[in-house]
């Protein structure tokens, strides 16, 4: 079977791959039920410490999804379900990745690949991507949890605006928006990206991860003054990084990790 997302580890960089460039990374069921595996396998590698996800160079993050099967996936309430499901399922796996993600975008990023990115931890695009969310192009509502995350990234604002219209829009608009954190010329994307990388992987990733955690905890709702938060912020102070990296910085030397 052709693999339409592909995982090539070189650590410490994971790359998740769309690849389905004949109808530009349009996101098939198929695809959306790939990904956790993709997902688990990257993050169950030690040496591996950030995640990318990107549309291999072909010029198009994704341009949505394959519409061509929504008569069959979404023909009836109970195949509507399932294919919701899964596609959620999906996004969560994406969103609640252990190690950070960040997503790579190049051209369009059209209804479901803004969903993709979304769930990303930080997201990279080009100068010449273009974004849309288009449900109401088509007669549909976005699904729950992508809503809340745009909501959560953009504002409600934002995302009324974007929901209403459907409207294709710029790159430069998005990164005003806040659903890019940095724009580059094409060529440079990946490398971007993997530098990017290869900064957040020279850190502690006991904090990193730490981090993360804390930021799922409050958007599930964690308060800062909960038990939860104040034990992870207290670990901090006795995972072995911690006196390594005092200890690095008083000896004017890099860092030696003790957390793969």
């Amino acid at each position: 079977m052709i693999q339409t997302i592909r995982l090539e580890i070189a650590a410490p960089l994971a790359e998740i791959i769309l690849d389905q460039p004949q109808r530009r990374n349009a996101l098939s069921l198929e695809m959306w039920a790939a990904l956790p595996a993709r997902l688990a396998e990257a993050n169950a590698d030690p040496a591996v410490k950030v995640l990318l996800l990107h549309g291999g160079g072909t010029g198009v993050f994704a341009a949505g999804a394959d519409i061509s099967e929504f008569p069959a996936i979404y023909g009836t309430e109970a195949d509507a379900r399932h294919s919701g499901q899964t596609i959620a399922r999906a996004l969560a796996a994406l969103e609640d990745s252990p190690k950070p993600v960040i997503a790579a975008i190049e051209g369009p990023c059209i209804g479901g690949g803004v969903s993709l990115a979304v769930a990303c931890d930080l997201r990279i695009a080009t100068t010449s991507a273009t974004f849309g969310i288009t449900p109401a192009r088509l007669g549909l509502v976005y699904p729950p949890g992508d809503m809340l995350r745009l909501v959560r990234l953009a504002g409600p604002g934002t995302a009324r605006r974007l929901l209403y219209t459907g409207r294709i829009f710029s790159s430069a608009e998005a990164l005003t928006m806040g659903l890019v954190d940095e724009l580059v010329d094409a060529p440079a994307i990946l490398p971007a990206a993997i530098a990017l990388a290869a900064e957040i992987a020279a850190q502690s990733q006991w904090s990193v991860r730490a981090a993360k955690r804390m930021l799922l905890g409050f958007n599930a709702g964690l308060m800062p003054d909960s038990p939860e938060a104040e034990a992870l912020f207290l670990d901090g102070f006795t995972n072995p990084d911690f006196a390594e990296g005092v200890s690095a910085f008083l000896g004017k030397r890099k860092p030696d990790w003790k957390v793969p």
